[in-house]
């Protein structure tokens, strides 16, 4: 058995590795407008920082990476990074998240280097939306990435769609007339609580049952899929004739905290063991001895909770432990 177990018999074989806190966006649910107080470049873990990490999680179990932000392609030469991991015995996959502004630059580079999939955040196609809900860039830019991320090779590629009532459901049925047409995966994502449980988290939460209500008025035939390649929680789905498919990842309706596979090292250091929850284990003092960043991964499968409360924090019912007060870009979704 993996060497990351947790107390509920959950073998942890994924790291998600944030290398950034920064982001050349503003989505209004990651992170407030004005920003967030963004770590020191001297406070980041370095490239080298990662590699021990990581060879420490190796050893123990971990496979698959996902290199997440912030923005992770605001990070200088990541693709070097990317290299390395790649390198470390018993790695056997890195995906890569980002908004797509600056990937049609870099997907060539990233490919080389060793990722294997993308996924791009797209919660909009219409440009002025994009502004609103993004608050900066070009939804042109991330289209073209999507263009290049094709070219390049990479599958499956996966777009990510925070649906947020009020706001963009009524786009529903073009993001699956996109999946229809095209040989992309888009998954639908509920809108999550992380770092702030406010009164704009409860108004434009909304449930994914929208999803399969909207593509049965669109006249879809629709069927489970269960080959998606990738680490994740996505209820997948298939339409009749089409070329693509979607997905449905939805962490406050219908958690999948039993299957949960997965830990996060943030940019400035520390490993969450659950994204909701305040629990960090900072890596830091461990650095340069082996043996004491295995012993962090250890206590962190030890600390580990066996589920989130989102629902609950929907319901406005009293939670059993202490929420992050971190925002999803300073953790690493």
């Amino acid at each position: 058995m993996s060497g990351l177990t947790d107390r509920w018999g959950r073998v942890h074989d994924y790291l998600r590795i944030s290398v950034t806190d920064r982001c050349n966006l503003r989505c209004l649910y990651c992170m407030p407008e004005e920003g967030v107080a963004f770590t020191e470049s001297s406070n980041l873990l370095s490239f080298d920082d990662i590699v021990q990490v990581v060879e420490a999680g190796a050893k123990l179990g971990i496979s698959k990476l996902r290199i997440t932000g912030g923005e992770p392609l605001v990070r200088a030469n990541l693709d070097q990074l990317i290299v390395r991991l790649a390198g470390i015995p018993g790695i056997e996959d890195i995906a890569l998240t980002t908004n797509g502004v600056l990937l049609a630059g870099q997907a060539a580079a990233l490919r080389a280097a060793g990722v294997t999939r993308v996924n791009i955040s797209l919660d909009t196609l219409d440009p002025v939306r994009f502004k609103f809900i993004a608050r900066r860039g070009d939804l042109k830019r991330v289209m073209e990435g999507i263009e290049e991320a094709a070219r390049v090779g990479f599958s499956p590629i996966k777009l990510n769609c925070v649906l947020l009532k009020g706001i963009n459901e009524d786009e529903i049925t073009d993001f699956l007339r996109l999946a229809y047409e095209q040989p992309l995966h888009v998954r639908f994502i509920e809108y999550m609580p992380i770092g702030h449980a406010d009164d704009n988290w409860k108004n434009h939460y909304l449930p994914l049952t929208s999803v399969l209500d909207a593509a049965a008025v669109a006249g879809y035939s629709v069927q489970r899929k269960h080959n998606v390649k990738g680490n994740g929680p996505s209820d997948d789905w298939e339409m009749e004739g089409g070329i693509g498919s979607f997905g449905l990842i939805h962490p406050v309706s219908d958690h999948f905290c039993k299957s949960c596979n997965r830990l996060r090292l943030t940019a400035d250091g520390s490993i969450n063991p659950c994204l909701y929850w305040v629990d960090e284990l900072n890596v830091k003092p461990a650095l340069g001895d082996a043996a004491a960043l295995e012993a962090v991964f250890a206590k962190a499968m030890a600390v580990k909770p066996e589920n989130h409360e989102m629902a609950a924090k929907l319901a406005d019912e009293a939670l059993t432990h202490v929420p992050t007060e971190r925002r999803m870009s300073q953790i690493g979704g």
